[in-house]
């Protein structure tokens, strides 16, 4: 078996967290953004059964050479807004990934993204930077979608 470890990374972005979950649960998001620089996700790439046991599918193409990344997952939780989990049986051990959406006082959301069951492949420096420019693309998009933060009262 293959050695596998965890890892987690924290965004805060502008905007609540019921349209940050909608940006992670919607294919007409999701096509603007998910995957690392260098890729792209087209619309018709995307499955969403957004249900307990649903399908979540993605497939990525190579910006450069065309050649195509299928994610393949299943939903096990979810908590509109605070709360998504899916399991990629696909990667060994059954990668798991939570993302979790906290809102702050401000208008914006903190992101918390916990994987287990990371293979060590997913746990080096290059995956890792890969997996920070997707969180990059998806601030990018977001401040795209030009969201009012919200003022206290």
């Amino acid at each position: 078996m293959t050695e596998t470890g965890e890892v987690t990374y924290r965004r805060v972005h502008h905007g609540s967290p019921e349209l940050l979950f909608d940006c992670m649960t919607r294919p007409e998001h999701l096509t603007h953004f998910w995957g690392p620089a260098g890729t792209s996700t087209p619309l018709d790439g995307i499955v969403v059964e957004l249900r307990p046991g649903g399908a979540f599918e993605t497939t990525m193409v190579n910006d450069a050479d065309g050649s195509t990344y299928r994610m393949r997952a299943v939903y096990v939780e979810i908590q509109r807004p605070e709360r998504l989990v899916w399991i990629e049986s696909d990667v060994e051990g059954g990668m798991r990934t939570e993302v979790t959406f906290v809102a702050l006082a401000d208008g914006r959301t903190e992101v918390i993204t916990h994987q287990t069951n990371v293979p060590a492949a997913y746990l080096s420096a290059e995956a890792r930077a890969g997996f920070s420019t997707s969180l990059d693309r998806f601030a990018a998009y977001l401040a795209s979608l030009d969201v009012e933060p919200t003022q206290p009262e």
